[in-house]
């Protein structure tokens, strides 16, 4: 199929981008990398010895940050449906992350210890069609809180990747249902004409806490 001419820009966009450079310049699997880095820098979440999931984990950007930042000690899991090039000290898991025996998985390599942190930098396929966009988005933005709320323990975290749309405001309220401590942050390495911004809960409010 002939390049349009929109695809041509965003590859024209991308090449040129200073983040995608600067990925490879510095060994980094994604320009994500550099997202994850600073909400780090600024709130804190990676520290050595405790344990993290990574949904939507491939090509590996935000693992390959958790394992550097967390050094030998802890564990790193990533899940996704597509598959990962291996990273050293990140056990990787392909398939749905709500799935029975992918959860299984997970809490036998957790020894059925609750998790510290969940990231997700998850997103749908994008179809053009801005209604259907949206609902699979605010879906995906669910299940992966649901997952976080089965799996982590009372003082866990959570890091998800949402879009400005429909769903966003009632989104950010129920992450407030859940977590004593909702903040939102925009990195520099989020596209300024990205809706994207991340939302960061942390501490299980009573009635969710395991």
């Amino acid at each position: 199929m002939k390049p349009t001419r929109t695809s041509k820009a965003w590859i024209r966009e991308h090449i040129n981008d200073p983040f995608v450079q600067r990925a490879k310049r510095e060994g980094y699997r994604s320009r994500a990398s550099y997202k994850l880095l600073e909400i780090d820098d600024r709130d804190h979440l990676l520290r050595p010895g405790i344990s993290v999931v990574d949904l939507g984990a491939s090509p590996g950007g935000w693992s390959q940050v958790a394992r550097q930042r967390m050094g030998v000690h802890g564990k790193v899991i990533g899940v996704d449906v597509l598959p990962m090039e291996a990273l050293e000290g990140v056990n990787f898991l392909q398939g749905d992350f709500l799935a029975p025996a992918v959860q299984e998985q997970v809490r036998v390599l957790l020894g059925n210890r609750s998790v510290d942190l969940v990231l997700s930098d998850l997103a749908p396929n994008i179809s053009g069609v801005t209604l259907y966009d949206q609902a699979r988005a605010a879906e995906l933005w669910e299940m992966a809180l649901e997952f976080s709320l089965e799996a982590l323990g009372p003082e866990g975290g959570f890091l998800i990747k949402v879009f400005h749309g429909a769903d966003f405001e009632s989104f950010v309220r129920r992450m407030k249902q859940c977590f004593v401590r909702v903040v939102t942050r925009k990195p520099a390495a989020s596209r300024d004409r990205s809706s994207e911004v991340y939302l960061l809960g942390q501490g299980l409010k009573p009635k969710h806490k395991g």
